[in-house]
């Protein structure tokens, strides 16, 4: 087993309503139930995987200014934020942790304003379109990023 092995799950705004927003676009489960999976996913990985929502954006900078006394890297879905939100990047930056960005739906497909991130440059990978499967991805790259 890894000596560093614990992940911090951070779900931004509106990611509490995942089940009943568009399926095509989030898949199909609600939160508890994604967070349940990934907790799975972890477990299998040997990785500990602390979860954390909010819909309000200090209490995610809040957050992460805390996770490197809880965690040893961090998966952002931070929804909105993640196109505007400087606070939120720069709180990612102090923290000093390997990071990677999900987004449940294909940006890349969707409105302009979503296809911007302020986490670029600053995470390992960008993962998008996956919908829940999103999750297991950026959890095998910071697996890669962990040191034994």
């Amino acid at each position: 087993m890894k000596t560093r092995s614990r992940v911090a799950v951070m779900h931004g705004a509106n990611l509490d309503q995942l089940g009943g927003r568009d399926p095509e676009h989030y898949g199909g489960l609600d939160l508890s139930a994604l967070e349940r999976q990934i907790k799975a996913w972890g477990r299998d990985m040997g990785i500990e995987t602390i979860t954390f929502q909010t819909n309000h954006e200090g209490d995610f900078i809040e957050f992460l200014h805390r996770a490197p006394e809880k965690a040893d890297a961090v998966i952002l879905n931070a929804g909105a934020w993640s196109h505007y939100s400087w606070a939120i990047r720069d709180a990612l930056e102090f923290s000093g942790l390997p990071a990677v960005e999900v987004h449940l739906s294909d940006i890349s497909q969707r409105e302009e304003f979503r296809k911007v991130s302020v986490f670029d440059g600053l995470v390992l990978a960008k993962i998008y379109g996956e919908k829940e499967q999103g999750y297991l991805k950026a959890l095998k790259v910071l697996d890669e990023h962990l040191p034994d």
